[in-house]
């Protein structure tokens, strides 16, 4: 979570990037605050926010609520500022379909392997292996959706994949290589084998 965290800062500072803060219903890890990592809320809040209409994409994601405030992004919008998520496949999904007037980049992050993830995720939750191990059971649906992004980056090492995200923001006019969708697809295959 610490290196996630850190790489979005990063990003948000060099290229004046708002991140987009999302609701949830899980608990607060030690190190996060609320309104500042998330909006930290229960389920009947959450499910209100749904009815209201308030969301411009939400999931429930290993028995847990996660949403984007349609305010918070929109209010970021109107500023004329770029807005950043970290999200997954669900909600990505859900705003591309709404059909925005707004430019969307999407990015599909991977692990070098399925051991480095495991390791990150118990790390992230203070080696908490029930918790790593169902985000685990989910991995081979995750990974498949790789494909409806516009770019894929391996997360090998944080700074080279910050330097990629980086060139394929500045680069969007390209497009991705066939050569390099192949490279994803052995290493999705890799990664489910």
């Amino acid at each position: 979570m610490q290196a996630r965290q850190h790489s979005l800062k990063k990003f948000q500072k060099k290229k004046k990037f708002k991140i987009s803060i999302s609701h949830t219903t899980r608990k607060p890890r030690s190190n996060e605050t609320n309104g500042k990592d998330y909006f930290f809320v229960n389920k009947n809040e959450f499910k209100n926010l749904i009815d209201n209409e308030k969301f411009l994409e939400y999931a429930k994601v290993f028995n847990h609520y996660y949403g984007s405030s349609k305010k918070v992004v929109f209010d970021q919008l109107k500023k004329g500022n770029n807005v950043i998520f970290d999200i997954d496949w669900q909600g990505t999904r859900q705003i591309k379909n709404r059909k925005l007037n707004y430019k969307i980049l999407t990015i599909f992050i991977l692990p070098p392997s399925r051991e480095e993830l495991y390791k990150r995720l118990l790390n992230r939750d203070k080696n908490n292996k029930k918790i790593a191990n169902e985000r685990m059971k989910q991995f081979n649906i995750d990974v498949l959706n790789w494909k409806d992004y516009d770019h894929v980056v391996i997360n090998d090492d944080l700074d080279n994949c910050y330097n990629e995200i980086i060139k394929f923001i500045e680069n969007t006019h390209k497009q991705e290589n066939k050569k390099r969708k192949k490279l994803i697809s052995l290493h999705v295959d890799n990664l489910l084998n």
